[in-house]
């Protein structure tokens, strides 16, 4: 087992001007299960790539453990990598498939038997190892994948959205497993994902990525909490943060026709910065529904989950006609096209800078 060391790390494709991963500098701890969420084009994929020895290097290094593998070749790495298409040899049997890299590397057939027996119990394989990838499901085949990864022991397991093909049932189901497997194995696991609910669900820490920059890396509670600006903000939550420019007044900001209490830190950052406005965030559980004041809305939407409800809705022109998500009670769900009365909760307030979008609330 090792760590991963990305120290200012680029990759600038040639003719690019501008690089698809820019100085990236990240810590990566033995045994710690990290996902890289972002966008498309954020270069998590290409991250993960220049990891695997897949991409070049323009600039920077990139260690595991102790080594630097900068400009090895992906074979001397010690890597382990389970794609999203699975590649699966179709000619193969499921045990044949899973124990191909033993063979290579010049495994006797008893041993190589006994680690593709062990990895398929573990992950339910067993029935299947006769068996061709055509014979599979989708789930099953992604297994077989994974299976192949294991069996090898690997320092480091990279997965580029291993579960983008399944359906959304399965996708969760797989998730919890991988999830599952990687604690039990406790090999360091670079996960690469769009979906950042994946991304919240499954990783010791998350990494976000955008234009190639890294935003933030924290634990998925810490960034839920204390997102560090306003594109990590409405990335990560779902449904999203609302984010909201109101302007500062005195002893806080003003929200529609109340007065929000704001830290004098982040009004003084503001002021510093010489922004009239700030950007208030508020997640939709974070919202108090009042009989008067507070920013009016029109409800257009509703979901019903049963034991609770999204109410989206729209201010009106006036005000500068801002969507908003609300949650409400399963069983105080308000009519479409009602109006509702919103109050952000002050002690759950996110303020960011309106010019640089840099967090200002402590």
């Amino acid at each position: 087992m090792a760590s991963v060391t990305f120290d200012k790390a680029t990759r600038l494709y040639p003719g690019g001007d501008k690089p698809a991963v820019d100085q990236l500098e990240l810590e990566i701890e033995d045994g710690e299960f990290l996902v890289l969420v972002g966008p498309s084009g954020c270069g998590k994929s290409t991250s993960l790539r220049m990891l695997a020895g897949l991409e070049d290097v323009n600039g920077g290094s990139i260690r595991i453990g102790e080594r630097d593998v900068t400009h090895l070749p992906p074979k001397d790495r010690d890597i382990a990598m389970v794609f999203q298409n699975y590649a699966l040899y179709p000619h193969m049997s499921v045990a044949d498939n899973m124990g191909f890299a033993l063979k290579i590397a010049g495994e006797d057939k008893a041993t190589i038997r006994r680690k593709v027996e062990d990895a398929a119990k573990m992950l339910d394989l067993t029935a299947y190892l006769d068996r061709k990838p055509k014979a599979l499901s989708g789930g099953q085949r992604q297994r077989v994948a994974m299976g192949r990864a294991i069996v090898r022991k690997p320092q480091v397991f990279l997965m580029d959205e291993p579960l983008s093909n399944l359906d959304a049932k399965l996708r969760v189901s797989t998730r919890t497993q991988i999830a599952a497997l990687q604690r039990d194995l406790g090999i360091t696991t670079v996960y690469v994902t769009h979906d950042q609910v994946e991304a919240m669900t499954m990783g010791d820490r998350v990494a976000v990525l955008k234009d190639g920059l890294l935003q933030q890396v924290d634990t998925p509670r810490n960034m839920y909490d204390r997102p560090a600006n306003l594109f990590v903000a409405g990335f990560i939550g779902s449904p999203a943060m609302n984010l909201v420019e109101v302007p500062i007044t005195d002893g806080g900001v003003k929200f529609g026709d109340s007065v929000v209490p704001v830290s004098r830190e982040a009004l003084s950052a503001a002021a510093d910065a010489g922004d009239r406005t700030v950007t208030v965030g508020v997640r939709p559980e974070h919202f108090d529904i009042a009989a008067t004041g507070g920013l009016t809305i029109t409800v257009n939407v509703v979901e019903e989950l049963g034991a609770d409800g999204y109410v989206y809705g729209s201010t009106s022109a006036a005000d500068g006609s801002q969507d908003l998500v609300v949650r409400v009670g399963g069983r105080q769900v308000p009519e479409k096209g009602s109006e509702l009365h919103v109050v952000p909760r002050a002690d759950e307030i996110h303020v960011f800078s309106t010019s640089s979008g840099a967090r200002l609330s402590k």
